[in-house]
């Protein structure tokens, strides 16, 4: 009988191509479309198709068996079995949120993670946890104005109980009472330290960032506790880390990886157990990431981000509901992020294999380069005096600054589009409305120059002077009018025309004017349409494709600055 790997073989011996016969083939596609010349030596196409991250790590366009030559068996997964699915609660009353965290405990959540102080305060931990079973449902605790009052009034709460494993009382690195929490963690057998590095994803850093901020943040609170007279692998026992997962998913990853690995190397190089420098890590969906427009494409960005890191390891994973960037979420915005959880553990059985990513050799490169990124960032730290010099002297956060600089760059030119806010944008959409979110955290989201421009639409509109038949001008007049819209700017389009009396029949007055038609008809009667235009009435006139000479005052195509695009248009309609 025929094995059945014989009988699927997809080639013979004599097929096999070589990298050179790969590299000659693909070279010819890209000379076709420009982006190579004649002259190009056919190896180039690794480097024309790479693409960089804000780290500066060059990602090739496939993985090859050189990129796993450094797989490490050190700091890999180890979570075996499903994540521990965490629901976020945020006041601004206990009763409300205790009555959406039991709906969400019976839903299918398994642990609770609360924020004190916007709303709700450590005096209302009573009523906040009112009917929760606290040894079956784990409790972590963010309270940053009151994190030693937090964890007693916890403590009290469990009594004699015997608190749920994963339960942290929350204290923080850089907390006046971290070795007094501490103790009592240690005391009532619960974690006792988060190290949340979302605090700078939030302002904009980079992967590579997060993690070196990650590691510094860790060596504080170790240097403290051991300090205080703890043991280390005693000081390593009450650590959980915190860690942002956006929907770029092979870099999220590749991130939740290398933090295990960086990890283990500086518990290592402490002298703790490999046992004890296993790193615990909570995933939560990127709030950067998410859009206040069209709020239901954060849907599909939460579902990618959390897809990615229940693929990485995460011992613990919240996602944020699609609705989150509007105020507090509704019934119908915890229910999804929940259930996104439930379909990837029940459905697609994402959590059935320890490390699926493992061997791949895209991702063990580009985990072995963030490993080393992270690693020159927390050296950089250090060198400064550690993390909070490096927070006093602006050196840590001029760095984040440059990475978000390019960033908004990318976002600004589209190269980072975001669904529904700078590209496909909705302006007939009616926002659900939400009650005002009491967080005072500074999260940076990546559309806020979008954002901003949505919140105060043009109250004038775009005429959008379409040349030719539908078939002509439907590409420009598409693009244009999505790009308009992405700067809050509505149009009115003119429709099929077949000259310049047919465009100014069309015509209402509007003082912008933006032209959508193929090259050769702006060649035949471009000039003469702006020229009548002018006359009639418009006093600012844009084409979609190049400027040529026409005449025109601006212009728009791929790859413009669509920020500086739209900002000189809505000044030119006010």
């Amino acid at each position: 009988m025929t094995p059945p790997h014989d009988r699927l073989a997809l080639a013979s011996p004599d097929e096999a191509a070589t990298a050179a016969d790969w590299e000659r083939a693909t070279a010819a596609v890209l000379r076709k479309s420009g982006r190579m010349s004649d002259e190009d030596p056919d190896a180039l196409v690794w480097r024309k198709l790479a693409r960089t991250t804000l780290d500066g790590i060059e990602v090739a366009p496939i993985g090859t068996a050189a990129d796993a030559a450094s797989v490490t068996t050190q700091g890999r997964p180890v979570r075996a079995g499903d994540w521990d699915v965490r629901a976020h609660f945020v006041g601004p009353d206990a009763k409300a949120a205790n009555e959406a965290a039991l709906v969400d405990l019976n839903g299918g959540v398994s642990s609770l993670w609360l924020e004190l102080g916007q709303g709700v305060e450590v005096d209302d931990l009573p009523a906040l946890l009112s009917g929760v079973l606290l040894d079956l449902a784990p409790v972590v605790l963010d309270a940053p104005a009151d994190r030693l009052g937090a964890a007693r009034a916890l403590l009290d709460l469990l009594g004699e109980t015997a608190p749920a494993a994963g339960t942290n009382l929350g204290a923080a690195w850089d907390d006046d009472h971290l070795v007094e929490v501490a103790r009592l963690a240690l005391e009532a057998g619960t974690l006792g330290v988060v190290v949340d590095a979302t605090r700078i994803h939030d302002l904009g850093a980079s992967d590579a960032q997060e993690l070196g901020w990650s590691l510094a943040a860790g060596i504080a609170a170790l240097r403290t506790l051991t300090a205080a007279g703890l043991e280390l692998e005693q000081a390593l026992g009450l650590l959980e880390f915190r860690y942002a997962a956006t929907d770029e998913q092979f870099p999220t990853i590749a991130k939740l990886r290398a933090a295990r690995r960086v990890w283990s190397r500086v518990v290592e190089l402490s002298g703790g157990s490999t046992e004890a420098g296993v790193m615990r890590q909570h995933v939560v969906t990127s709030r950067p990431m998410m859009s206040k427009y069209d709020p239901w494409v954060n849907m599909l960005r939460t579902t990618v981000a959390a897809f990615a890191a229940g693929v990485a390891g995460a011992d613990s994973l919240t996602v944020l509901p699609f609705d989150a960037p509007l105020g507090l979420p509704d019934a119908l915005g915890r229910r999804n992020a929940r259930n996104t959880s439930a379909l990837l553990l029940a459905e697609s059985h994402v959590a059935a294999v320890t490390d699926p990513a493992g061997g791949s050799y895209a991702v063990e490169r580009l985990t072995d380069d963030l490993a080393h990124a992270a690693w020159q960032e927390l050296t950089r730290i250090e060198e400064a005096g550690g993390l909070a010099a490096a927070s006093a002297d602006g050196s840590l956060q001029s760095r984040i600054e440059a990475v978000v600089a390019v960033r908004d760059a990318e976002i600004a030119r589209r190269k980072r589009p975001l669904t529904g806010l700078s590209e496909f944008p909705n302006l007939a959409e009616t926002l659900p409305p939400r009650t005002p979110h009491p967080s005072s955290d500074a999260v940076r989201r990546y559309g806020a120059p979008f954002e901003a421009l949505r919140d105060s639409p043009a109250e004038r509109t775009v005429f959008l002077a379409t040349l030719g038949p539908v078939a002509q001008h439907t590409a420009r007049a598409t693009f244009a009018t999505n790009l308009l819209a992405a700067g809050g700017i509505a149009v009115d389009v003119a429709g099929p025309t077949s000259g310049v009396d047919a465009v100014l029949a069309a015509y209402a007055g509007q003082p912008v004017v933006v032209l959508a038609g193929t090259d050769p008809t702006y060649a035949e009667w471009g000039q003469p349409l702006v020229a009548a235009l002018r006359e009639a009435g418009a006093t600012r006139v844009i084409v979609a494709g190049k400027p040529g000479d026409l005449g025109v005052d601006d212009s728009c195509a791929m790859g413009v600055d669509a920020l500086d695009f739209l900002t000189r248009t809505r000044e030119a309609l006010s």
